[in-house]
């Protein structure tokens, strides 16, 4: 039984490693039009030049963010900076449980997905991009990466925002 045990365990990461670079290493560059302003559960597209903070991100192939949890408090406009320490393509994509469940599911089925949305940041190795989201709305909340594979190895977070 042991044996059956560790067969399955080397079955599951080959299956892992082989979809953490399913996405490829496609860029994903964001958009250079107008930020679309939709209200999400989690808040809406903030304004650059009404930022409160800014929050620094760290992305690993060790498919851990840095730091793993976070608190802001509702109204407030953070600026994110995410920076890859990694040698592959990581994103870092802010919602719901449920809403970032729903998206890695579908891209362990389209690993190649294009998606690009301003909760979300697509960072090639060795490289830093930037989110703007004003919290106007209390709860909990997660980011993570969605690339196939890289979310079911645990790379994601928490955010709590505080009411006012």
């Amino acid at each position: 039984m042991q044996k059956t045990t560790l067969s399955l365990i080397a079955a599951l990461l080959a299956t892992t490693s082989a979809l953490a670079w399913a996405h490829g290493d496609a860029t994903h560059a964001k958009a250079s039009g107008p930020v679309k302003l939709e209200q999400k559960a989690w808040g809406i597209a903030g304004n650059p030049k009404k930022v409160n903070r800014t929050i620094t991100f760290t992305m690993t192939d060790a498919m851990r963010f840095d730091p793993s949890q976070i608190t802001v408090k509702q109204g407030e406009t953070i600026r994110f900076v995410i920076q890859n320490g990694g040698g592959m393509l990581h994103e870092m994509v802010i919602g719901t449980p449920q809403d970032l469940d729903a998206h890695a599911a579908l891209m362990l089925q389209f690993p190649t997905m294009e998606h690009d949305e301003p909760y979300m940041a697509h960072v090639g190795a060795g490289k830093t991009s930037e989110i703007v989201w004003n919290f106007n709305q209390a709860g909990s909340f997660d980011y993570a990466c969605l690339i196939a594979g890289h979310y079911q190895a645990g790379m994601r977070g928490k955010i709590t925002v505080a009411a006012q």
